[in-house]
């Protein structure tokens, strides 16, 4: 099984791969530092199974996968997080992810996730069954408010993203191989449908909503 590893920090991304290079059968085939090397990585090399951290630059993991599941919707993917939400659980569902776990779980999770997403199974992390659970335990009540970033196009949330990282509409035009004024149309866009008024705001929810670590 060829796996693909995608985390910005080197002794994580290590020993993540030494922890999957570990089992008999399984390679890892490629690794990535951000969003966007993942989804151009797993495009080239077409991954079994891809294990991504949430949070990193560029492309965040979200976005990420479902860049990759958008051409290669056959992969799984296993999210790692620093943190548990209910937010953003709801957006790995949404975005047909079948595992989820905490980073600080990896050593005794990650194996038993990879097999079950490789299984076609799903594995997530114990407060994210937990939640699944209560939410299907209550789905009476109707469904929640949607989340302000689900109004946002894939290409958006990448700006989002940049922007979040302090880059300019100069840089993130360069980034995304697009014009300035496309760049700028995109930022007046996304202040509007997010009702922000300076890309301050716009730093402080991409940091919110998990786009970018804090």
């Amino acid at each position: 099984m060829r796996i693909l590893v995608a985390d910005d920090h080197d002794i994580i991304r290590h020993g993540l791969k030494q922890l999957l290079a570990s089992r008999r059968g399984w390679e890892v085939c490629a690794e990535a530092k951000t969003g966007t090397e993942a989804a151009a990585l797993a495009l080239k090399h077409k991954p079994e199974i891809v294990v991504m951290d949430i949070g990193m630059p560029e492309l965040n993991g979200l976005d990420a996968a479902r860049k990759i599941l958008k051409t290669l919707p056959k992969t799984g993917i296993v999210i790692l997080s620093m943190h548990f939400s209910d937010q953003l659980l709801r957006e790995i569902l949404d975005a047909g992810i079948r595992g989820y776990i905490l980073k600080s779980d990896a050593d005794s999770d990650l194996i038993t996730a990879v097999e079950a997403v490789a299984s076609r199974d799903t594995h997530f992390t114990a407060e994210a069954a937990d939640s699944i659970l209560n939410a299907s335990n209550t789905s009476h009540r109707g469904p929640d408010r949607s989340s302000l970033r689900a109004r946002l196009t894939l290409r958006e949330r990448e700006v989002v993203q940049l922007l979040g990282e302090g880059k300019s509409s100069k840089e993130i035009a360069v980034a995304l191989n697009m014009s300035v004024k496309t760049a700028e149309t995109h930022r007046a866009n996304i202040m509007r449908k997010l009702g922000l008024h300076s890309v301050t705001e716009v730093v402080r929810y991409a940091m919110k909503n998990q786009i970018i670590e804090p």
